[in-house]
């Protein structure tokens, strides 16, 4: 569903039509890394999706209003049901979380009954619900690395990071075949030639790209991982490999430094999440205004979804 239209126009000076409702609906603005920089500007908290979510669950906000994709605003409202959460467009979906349908899971599942499933946060509430254990790409590695040796382990649902993970772990997975289509569009001639007109600059990536880019990163790690990195290495310039809103938050945080994005196959801006980019500052308005389009969620659905999240909290260091 996407509003194309409102009792209201939208208002001239957005952010401060924004900061107004969002004081009168006693609202927090979330806003992922991967969105556009207008809409991190406006929000609250920025960050990785479990990270966002945990946040909100602890302010005392009524409306949560998640500037990211589907399963990052249901992740929100199985954390906290009492809390309505909004999504400014519904159509901000996510290719691995739509790779990896419930049915097709469970199906998976049942073919391999003595495994545990260990599902990547990215996947619906419907996936989480049918999972062992969920884990984030900052914590897979230890969380894989503690399960029993003695149990075989699926990972879904993507075989990017999945692949990461094993050789990490030492452990052998079972993966599920789906993947990012950001991270899979990264051209490894680009990258290269970034590299030779930039040699001293360091080379980032995201578990979720493909083994050979990740062979030609100098630091691998999480989206908020690599924020880090940009801010503690000596470095004074770094090529990104994930979704390039991150580079606004390095830009911020370190502005002595510079940032090159990698583009996709054939130079496109194919990297841009276009399911990310979705939200805007005038859905942000909206929603807030219509208090819609809202995240509703069947209550045996979101506690059996909630368990492999709680599960992870516990088994995280």
């Amino acid at each position: 569903m996407v509003f194309t239209a409102t009792q209201n126009h939208a208002p001239h000076d957005l952010p401060a039509a924004i900061s107004a409702l969002k004081q009168e609906r006693k609202a927090v603005i979330l806003a992922h890394y991967y969105q556009d920089e207008a809409v991190q500007d406006i929000a609250d908290f920025i960050g990785d999706s479990l990270e966002l979510s945990r946040k909100a669950a602890a302010t005392d906000a009524e409306v949560i209003v998640f500037c990211g994709v589907h399963f990052m605003a249901e992740t929100a409202k199985i954390l906290s049901p009492a809390k309505t959460v909004l999504l400014p467009d519904l159509e901000a979906g996510c290719s691995l979380a739509d790779a990896c349908p419930a049915e097709a899971f469970a199906a998976f599942r049942a073919e391999h009954p003595d495994h545990i499933a260990v599902s990547y946060i990215n996947c619906s509430a419907a996936v989480k619900a049918l999972s062992d254990l969920i884990c984030t790409s900052s914590n897979a590695v230890d969380l894989v690395k503690q399960l029993p040796a003695d149990r075989p382990i699926l990972f879904a649902p993507d075989q990017n990071l999945g692949r990461w993970v094993q050789r990490q772990s030492g452990r052998q997975l079972t993966l599920w075949p789906g993947s990012c289509i950001v991270h899979e569009t990264f051209s490894e001639q680009a990258l290269l030639q970034l590299k030779l007109e930039h040699p001293e600059a360091e080379v980032l990536a995201h578990p979720e790209c493909q083994q050979h880019l990740l062979d030609l990163a100098d630091f691998i790690g999480s989206t908020s991982a690599l924020l880090r990195r940009a801010e503690a290495s000596s470095a004074a310039s770094f090529i990104v490999l994930t979704e390039p809103g991150i580079l606004h938050q390095m830009r911020l945080k370190v502005p002595g430094k510079s940032f090159y994005e990698v583009p996709g196959a054939d130079g496109c801006s194919c990297n841009a999440c276009p399911y990310m980019r979705l939200n805007t500052l005038e859905k942000v308005w909206q929603c807030l205004d219509l208090m819609q389009p809202e995240i509703v969620m069947d209550e045996a659905l979101r506690l059996k979804a909630l368990a492999p999240i709680e599960k992870m909290l516990a088994m995280s260091r």
